[in-house]
């Protein structure tokens, strides 16, 4: 029991990052992660989110309609983004105004509202808590590891203070968006050789389980869509013969 814990724990750092090896979040990660202060602020921010959302959602997950469950963990997570805010601007006004317009977005972080369909509606309230501590650490590592590259490499500094040795030797491109993707694409690919070295999870299929849209195509997979489209493709060139 330890054990399966401990996995649940331990799975969003490292086999099932949220950045790194699910490529979530993809927004605030090149946003935020000009400096680590940010980084840090927005990583912290998420995981107070979803560990609270995924405890509600796993404890109504046998109340809420299965029709509205999106829309119901929309409105539950953005309660908690709400509280947040009103926290960061009350008690840390600088970590309020670096993140600006991305706190707010947190709403609509895939991270969040993927774990609250996928597991915490799935799962007890005990491990859903633990899979959302887990996730939000991902996400924190993943963000301060960027940030930690671009910021010394990009800009000479680290944590807003000024490296004296770096100053004439600064990347400024890793400060800037094109910079940004260039090292999430770096990251991305070495985690995933050091986790398909150790058995990574690998995609089998494109089913439609834990799909948040699969209710709107009548749970078609993507696969039989592909087919689909292809056969209808051939269709339409039949005819034009």
């Amino acid at each position: 029991m330890k054990n399966s814990k401990l996995m649940i724990l331990l799975r969003g750092i490292i086999m099932e990052n949220p950045v790194l090896i699910l490529v979530l979040g993809t927004c605030p990660t090149l946003a935020v992660t000009t400096s680590l202060k940010s980084a840090f602020y927005m990583g912290i921010a998420a995981t107070a989110v979803l560990v609270c959302s995924n405890a509600v959602i796993s404890a109504l997950r046998n109340i809420i309609p299965d029709t509205v469950r999106i829309p119901c963990y929309i409105v539950i997570i953005a309660s908690f983004v709400t509280v947040v805010q009103m926290l960061l601007e009350a008690h840390l006004p600088e970590a309020y105004e670096m993140l600006g317009v991305y706190l707010a977005l947190i709403v609509v972080n895939c991270i969040i509202l993927g774990r609250a369909e996928m597991y915490a509606r799935k799962n007890n309230v005990i491990n859903s808590i633990l899979d959302g501590i887990g996730m939000g650490l991902g996400f924190l590592l993943a963000l301060m590891l960027m940030a930690l590259i671009r910021e010394v490499l990009g800009a000479g500094s680290f944590w807003g203070y000024s490296i004296p040795f770096l100053e004439n030797y600064k990347i400024s491109v890793l400060a800037q968006a094109p910079g940004g993707f260039l090292v999430f694409g770096i990251l991305i690919a070495v985690m995933n050789k050091l986790t398909e070295k150790r058995g990574g999870v690998k995609r089998k299929s494109f089913s439609c389980d834990g799909c948040p849209s699969a209710h709107l195509c009548n749970k078609t997979s993507c696969n039989e869509l592909t087919e689909l489209a292809a056969n209808d493709g051939e269709g339409e060139v039949k005819a034009d013969d």
